[in-house]
């Protein structure tokens, strides 16, 4: 019976001290981490504007981007007329170091128009991410597919190049997103939370599901004293992610 109490008390304690250690956010906080600073994910290139292909010879090729040739959602071949002979050349994403390439007009509208169906994006999204204007850079790695495929090398999309230094947040360009809902075709409410990325810290480089942030939180996390502090991983939700690999960098 002795042994039973004891055993309770310290199952109380533990609780105790965890239920202490819970950081309450306030509203402005909670809005601030909740802002989606990665950005957005594009796969069709503009064929009329200059493309950038850096080969791993270290060779430099610019010319218009015709066509991205995918097979599940990746990259295989990139086919583009030379800025300068005019003459079409495709490369094998294989060959390629790194990729520079605008988004199509095409795919932006589409992406205004996601934008604009979730009133939650509102608040939490920028809608210049939309229609940026950029280059958006392209990057081999070597990675396991939803890490389960055999390692192979992919040219992938950096989705986070101005906090990179320390953590390299990919497109996942099968990335499902959280359900909202939505009355009488109104625009949705709630949801839109993209489920899944590529990450990569240090030599390590894994598709990062929702449902496995809280088990590598210490992975991604857990080398900063003072931001896990601040920021634990019980007080923590998947819906800060981009906030918290940039204020981690940071």
């Amino acid at each position: 019976m002795k042994l039973k109490a004891l055993l309770l008390v310290f199952c109380f304690t533990g609780a105790l001290s965890f239920a202490q250690d819970k950081v309450k956010y306030s509203k402005e906080d909670i809005k601030k981490m909740e802002t989606y600073l990665f950005n957005e994910g594009f796969t069709t290139p503009s064929p009329k504007k200059t493309s950038t292909i850096i080969l791993k010879d270290g060779s430099t090729h610019k010319g218009f981007c015709s066509d991205i040739d995918t097979k599940k959602g990746q990259i295989y071949a990139i086919s583009i007329k030379d800025s300068i002979t005019k003459k079409p050349v495709t490369f094998n994403a294989d060959e390629v170091s790194e990729m520079y390439v605008f988004p199509s007009n095409v795919e932006k509208i589409a992406k205004v128009a996601k934008y604009m169906g979730n009133i939650r994006n509102f608040g939490t999204k920028k809608l210049t991410k939309n229609t940026t204007n950029d280059r958006i850079h392209f990057i081999n790695q070597t990675v396991s597919l939803k890490n389960k495929k055999e390692d192979k090398e992919f040219l992938m999309q950096l989705i986070n190049p101005e906090f990179s230094d320390v953590i390299s947040v990919y497109y996942d360009p099968f990335a499902k997103e959280t359900g909202g809902f939505s009355v009488m075709g109104s625009p949705q409410l709630g949801g839109g939370v993209i489920k899944s990325y590529y990450v990569k810290k240090g030599d390590k480089i894994m598709w990062l599901h929702k449902d496995d942030f809280e088990d590598n939180y210490d992975f991604l996390f857990g080398d900063n004293a003072e931001f896990v502090k601040k920021y634990p991983k019980n007080s923590v939700k998947w819906d800060y992610f981009s906030f918290l690999v940039s204020e981690y960098t940071r």
